[in-house]
């Protein structure tokens, strides 16, 4: 199989679905992913935002760990320019929030009936951005438990060691989840 030249154009298309299913199957079955994708992607995701902070990954379809304004630091921004603050503090914790807890509003969203989680026993949260209001999560939890952190990535282990740039602030202290020390001061 000849290789592909990943271009910033075909990544575009790949994420938008326009790309043919003919070099979808190709770039799938590359032996070697090109060394330079991971940033080629960065580009075409940096190009998609209206703010300027340098995006360092992304977690889902609307959020990314970026560079602080001042340069410094490490946070969770939306899409729309929200920020929720330390990307080790779970983002959930700053978002609107839908709690859906009765067979009657599960049934809204699941279908069909006989696969709704058990009313009393779970309940359905839906995270909204308060900047923008997208849908950025839904998980199915027990009432009471806490917000699951779904990914603290170890962006120092990532960028030093597997992509070979390693970031100018690394420090053993940016891979540890801030939740507890936060939400322990709102008591």
């Amino acid at each position: 199989m000849t290789e592909i030249n990943v271009t910033k154009e075909m990544l575009a298309d790949l994420m938008d679905g326009r790309l043919e299913d003919d070099y979808v199957q190709r770039l799938q079955r590359m032996r070697r992913k090109d060394k330079e994708r991971f940033w080629v992607y960065l580009d075409v995701l940096q190009d998609r935002v209206p703010w300027g902070n340098k995006i360092l990954i992304r977690l889902t379809d609307h959020l990314y760990v970026v560079r602080g304004d001042d340069g410094s630091g490490r946070v969770v921004k939306c899409d729309c320019g929200h920020e929720f603050g330390d990307y080790r503090v779970n983002w959930k914790l700053g978002c609107r929030v839908r709690v859906r807890r009765t067979a009657a509003e599960f049934e809204e969203v699941y279908s069909p009936a006989y696969v709704i989680p058990e009313p009393g026993w779970m309940e359905i949260r839906e995270y909204y951005c308060p900047g923008c209001a997208s849908q950025l999560a839904v998980e199915v939890t027990p009432p009471g438990y806490p917000p699951l952190f779904d990914m603290l990535p170890d962006l120092d282990t990532l960028y030093r060691d597997i992509l070979g740039k390693p970031l100018v602030d690394q420090s053993p202290d940016w891979f540890r989840d801030r939740s507890a020390e936060i939400t322990a001061a709102w008591v």
